[in-house]
């Protein structure tokens, strides 16, 4: 994740760095980011938290121009906020994910920002779903950033329907961890935040103390 501002004051992030993940079990979702700030081949912050709250038991991933995609979020967080309290009662998934989509398709010419939302509601349990130019897809994982690059074949080989949580959780650090050490925008630790109908987890990883991946 990168931040920058254009000469005509537009917020224009420069060339993404980050590794942003999120995966669906049955009965709640696991999302998870490295946290290195990057600006140009400066690194400016190592610890950052990547994964935002847009309700209390929905989050979401932040990829894309910094302060692009925190602004997106606390628009969000907002607006949910306002509608619980109109309707009484916690704001869906699908919504918050809805508004992120919105936002982002329409300053899409503006804002330099990918959001992967995930969560947990009294309807569907847990989803996690990808935003990306006006499109909406529910999916059982999602990944974003630089760093997925690196993953995509490591993710569909290793990704299993049915998983536990504590084998979700696994799965998350795991491929986070590879590509901290794959992608040189990505790095510091591992952010992890887990929900379900009981309440959010947030646990932080340490770099040394992620998994080692090492060449045949």
């Amino acid at each position: 994740m990168q931040g920058g501002t254009t000469s005509d004051g537009g917020s224009k992030g420069l060339k993404m760095g980050t590794t942003i993940i999120a995966i669906e079990y049955d009965g709640g979702v696991v999302l998870g980011s490295d946290s290195r700030v990057s600006a140009g081949e400066s690194v400016v912050n190592r610890v950052m938290n990547k994964l935002s709250p847009l309700h209390d038991k929905i989050y979401c991933a932040l990829s894309g121009s910094a302060a692009d995609a925190q602004t997106i979020a606390e628009i969000v967080n907002y607006q949910l906020d306002v509608h619980s309290i109109e309707v009484g009662q916690d704001p869906l998934v699908r919504s918050a994910a809805t508004l992120v989509k919105n936002i982002s398709y329409k300053y899409k010419e503006e804002l330099s920002a990918h959001l992967i939302v995930a969560g947990w509601d009294r309807r569907e349990g847990g989803q996690v779903f990808a935003t990306l130019n006006g499109l909406l897809s529910r999916q059982p994982f999602a990944v974003g950033g630089s760093g997925s690059f690196y993953i995509y074949g490591f993710v569909d080989a290793e990704y299993k329907p049915g998983m536990s949580r504590e084998e979700c959780q696994q799965f998350v650090i795991n491929t986070l961890s590879l590509a901290m050490s794959r992608d040189g925008s990505s790095g510091g630790v591992a952010y992890l935040v887990t929900i379900d109908s009981k309440g959010v987890e947030e646990k932080c990883i340490l770099g040394n103390q992620l998994p080692t991946f090492h060449d045949p």
